[in-house]
């Protein structure tokens, strides 16, 4: 756990507080009457609930339907005792002005809670209840992203970090709202999806070749600092976000968690979306243009036309018509295909020609 001796005060500190002491004492008034007491948590997993706004990407409605986690009902008793628990440990963080990541409240007791995922959802549900973002909780969640390039900052101990496109590169840090004086000459932030491609473009000094850039990856689908990290470069710089990400359904998903976000941290939309990221590659429409042999091309599985067609059906498609055209070559091809069909045409073709031409002549949707 870690102590912040920062004398700053956070403003959700004391409301975060009131809120939880609000819930004990709704359990105490339900047990005073006989009644078992229960959790009412807005119902994350429903499109019913969700809403699209071209300013801020998906997000929670203001009255969604929800669920309830009853202390006397077989099914739920355990997660309602879980949460308890969690709101315990909440309440002594944000008391103490301590810290701690999400595997810290998972080793306290891993028996009791079964596996890391089932505390991750909590901790989800608690902030989705109390309203407020995972950070006002005091819990940080471990980084597995990475970032490099033209980026200089100070994390929130002091600690200076130069993120100079080299051969590694810097992990995204665990605490995004506390790093400060960030500087960059960047003319743009390229997010990568896979960390392979991240690595090659390294390894091809890409950042300095062409322009002076930021390059980010989420290692796949990406997680919530390096999201948070995104959109505060975003923020702070306003320069393009650009995606670079497989032809196939899962690097779209990925894409659009970017830029739309999730149905599962929609009630923090606001912190974690860029409606402004565009789409650099691959594109399914470069596939025929730069004749990738279809030796190189993957026939789409069952599950990948599932989640094309999922990804078609949500509210933000309508809004982007050049998207929904490239996904419908996918979805007629009935082929996909990962960036390193690239290397057909030569090993640095991806940083040598592909990228270079694309940032110069506007090849992005």
């Amino acid at each position: 756990m870690i102590k912040m001796e920062s004398c700053c005060v956070y403003c959700f500190s004391s409301e975060v507080l009131v809120s939880i002491e609000n819930i004990i004492q709704d359990i105490i008034t339900s047990l005073a009457r006989n009644e078992a007491p229960a959790f009412t948590i807005d119902n994350r997993s429903s499109w019913e609930n969700i809403k699209f706004e071209d300013s801020v990407g998906l997000q929670m409605v203001s009255h969604c339907t929800t669920r309830k986690i009853k202390s006397d009902s077989p099914k739920s008793v355990k997660k309602f005792a879980l949460i308890l628990k969690i709101l315990s440990m909440i309440y002594k963080l944000v008391q103490s002005n301590t810290y701690a990541t999400k595997r810290d409240i998972y080793y306290t007791d891993s028996q009791l809670f079964g596996n890391q995922t089932v505390v991750d959802n909590i901790i989800n549900d608690i902030s989705c209840m109390l309203k407020v973002s995972r950070r006002s909780l005091h819990i940080l969640s471990t980084s597995k992203g990475l970032i490099a390039g033209n980026l200089r900052y100070i994390e929130e101990d002091g600690t200076k970090v130069n993120c100079t496109c080299g051969a590694t590169a810097i992990a995204v840090p665990s605490n995004i709202q506390g790093i400060r004086n960030l500087v960059t000459d960047a003319k743009f932030v390229l997010i990568v999806e896979k960390d392979a491609t991240f690595q090659r473009l390294l390894d091809d000094n890409f950042c300095n070749k062409l322009s002076p850039c930021i390059m980010i990856t989420g290692k796949g689908v990406p997680d919530l600092n390096t999201r948070l990290l995104v959109k505060k470069l975003w923020d702070t710089f306003h320069v393009p976000v650009f995606t670079l990400v497989d032809a196939d359904p899962h690097g779209i998903e990925i894409m659009c968690i970017y830029k739309y976000g999730s149905m599962s941290m929609s009630f923090e939309a606001h912190h974690l979306t860029v409606p402004a990221i565009r789409w650099l590659g691959l594109l399914p429409s470069d596939l025929k243009r730069l004749n990738v042999p279809k030796d190189s091309l993957i026939p789409l599985t069952n599950r990948d036309q599932m989640k094309l067609d999922s990804i078609l059906r949500r509210p933000y498609v309508t809004r982007q018509p050049f998207w929904r055209k490239e996904m419908e070559i996918m979805a007629d091809s009935k082929m996909k295909a990962e960036i390193q069909a690239l290397t057909f045409l030569s090993s640095d073709y991806l940083s040598r020609v592909y990228l270079p031409n694309k940032l110069k002549f506007g090849g992005w949707i």
